[in-house]
């Protein structure tokens, strides 16, 4: 076994630089590194197959998706019955409501235009935070609102109800006036 030395390994590096091989240590036991690295790839590997057909790989492909098909099932009809479980739970509301699904949005705002029939204008000031400046930002909706009763004026404080379309801009609804304008 030849001496390592500090001029034989660099001899060995620039010779390994040249040819673009690595220089090949030998372990005590006499395999390489490289040989110790190929013998773990080749566990990891799975085992070689042999001529496969495309009727076959078809075959095994519709083996896999039925299974994954069978796991979604399984997985669907379990949510299911958690859904139907926390349904049962929950009771049921008094009366069926004029809203689809979900829950209608309620605002507050003052009325600033009460001049058309069954109709009024509702500013609602909104401030709110900037996620990422933080700033306080403050802005104003405008909302037309159906007053069936001509209830509201102008200067009111008023709740609204989130509706069906009443006409081209109408969509929401005076369910109270909260405040009469002095």
């Amino acid at each position: 076994m030849a001496e390592e030395s500090p001029e034989n390994i660099v001899d060995e590096v620039e010779q390994a630089a040249e040819t673009g091989d690595a220089p090949q240590v030998a372990t005590p036991n006499g395999e390489t590194r490289r040989d110790r690295l190929e013998a773990r790839r080749a566990v990891r590997r799975p085992a070689q197959r042999g001529e496969v057909t495309p009727e076959q790989r078809d075959e095994e492909r519709r083996a896999r998706r039925a299974a994954t098909a069978k796991q979604r099932r399984a997985y669907r009809a379990k949510l299911k019955e958690r859904r139907a479980a926390t349904q049962s739970e929950r009771t049921p509301p008094a009366e069926a409501p004029e809203h689809g699904p979900g829950r209608p949005r309620v605002r507050q705002g003052v009325v600033t235009s009460a001049k058309g029939d069954k109709t009024i204008t509702v500013k609602i000031d909104v401030v709110r935070r900037h996620r990422r400046y933080h700033k306080i930002l403050r802005s104003t909706l405008k909302l037309y609102a159906h007053d069936e009763a001509n209830d509201a004026n102008e200067g009111d404080t008023v709740r609204v109800v989130e509706c069906r379309p009443m006409s081209a801009t109408k969509r929401w609804r005076l369910t109270e006036v909260l405040e009469r304008a002095k």
